[in-house]
């Protein structure tokens, strides 16, 4: 559905973006992950049309965004700030994007007022909590008839009920329409229950890319006790990416699979040894961690 290569751009002498490249499935719920400043609301607007790239391409079904309607027209997008002509309505607002996309569904905007009924929409939006703007916003967007949803913070604002209701939403729509999904998020906890592809950007780049079935499965916590009190000199090809002590329980961050992690820290005959998944949020930290970022001392 998206595919960026060697994507570079620049504001005077600092790079936003460097010789980024990234693929997004069709159909898939990708979440972009990063540290502040790492290029994703850049990235984000490449993908929307509202950057220009400097060198590179960025394609959504082969074709360019930039200055390109037709593509802009299958592309629905919910900012961290919704944005919303200054005395407009919800219902205001539904007239402008009908005519801005094409397959805009009428009759599912008024079947989703039943799923955001706490958002009156005769009242000016700019008289609205920012919860409820951000319901008016995945209002809107949901009705868009888009083929691809980008979303930067999406679901910041709104309370636990309303997440899990837009998120529900969000994922009928993969289900049933094949809609895509790029989604920029902090909430690492939640992008984990919802993404099945992961992008990790850090200083313009993509760190990595992968399945999140298989990002989890290439990284694991492990719990030892050895025969004595400190950690034997393990081989230099074992990749460890942390390693902390408490007591005489080693936990190690290991980049493999646990069977392999396993079966390469047994030959050292562990009293103990326990392999734990890590969640998305320590694979974010300790991936980081190699970026020379200060996280090496968290607590475990």
């Amino acid at each position: 559905m998206i595919k960026v290569e060697h994507l570079t751009k620049s504001f005077d002498s600092f790079f936003a973006l460097h010789d980024l490249n990234m693929t997004v499935p069709k159909g898939a719920v990708y979440g972009l992950v990063g540290p502040n400043g790492a290029g994703k609301s850049t990235l984000i607007r490449h993908v929307t049309g509202a950057y220009r790239p400097d060198s590179g391409t960025l394609l959504v079904d082969g074709q360019p965004v930039y200055e390109n309607p037709a593509v802009k027209a299958r592309i629905a997008n919910i900012p961290d700030d919704f944005y919303y002509f200054q005395s407009a309505t919800t219902r205001d607002m539904m007239h402008f994007y009908r005519g801005m996309y094409p397959k805009f569904d009428m009759e599912r905007y008024e079947k989703l007022k039943e799923a955001f009924a706490s958002v009156d929409e005769k009242r000016p939006i700019r008289r609205l909590s920012k919860g409820m703007q951000k319901q008016a916003a995945f209002w809107l967007a949901l009705c868009c008839g888009a083929d691809l949803l980008v979303l930067d913070e999406p679901v910041d604002g709104l309370d636990p009920v309303m997440r899990r209701q837009v998120w529900s939403l969000l994922l009928g729509d993969v289900a049933e329409r094949g809609t895509t999904v790029l989604v920029s998020s902090h909430n690492l906890r939640e992008l984990e229950d919802v993404c099945d592809h992961v992008g990790i950007l850090s200083r313009g780049r993509l760190l990595l890319e992968r399945s999140l079935t298989e990002l989890q499965g290439n990284v694991v916590k492990m719990q030892v006790v050895f025969q004595d009190r400190e950690i034997p000199q393990l081989p230099d090809d074992l990749k460890v990416l942390h390693s902390a002590c408490v007591g005489r329980i080693h936990t190690l961050i290991v980049r493999g699979t646990p069977d392999e992690v396993t079966n390469r820290l047994a030959v050292y005959n562990p009293i103990l040894m326990d392999a734990i998944p890590l969640t998305l949020e320590e694979i974010f930290i300790y991936e980081l961690g190699g970026e020379d970022y200060a996280v090496k001392d968290i607590v475990l």
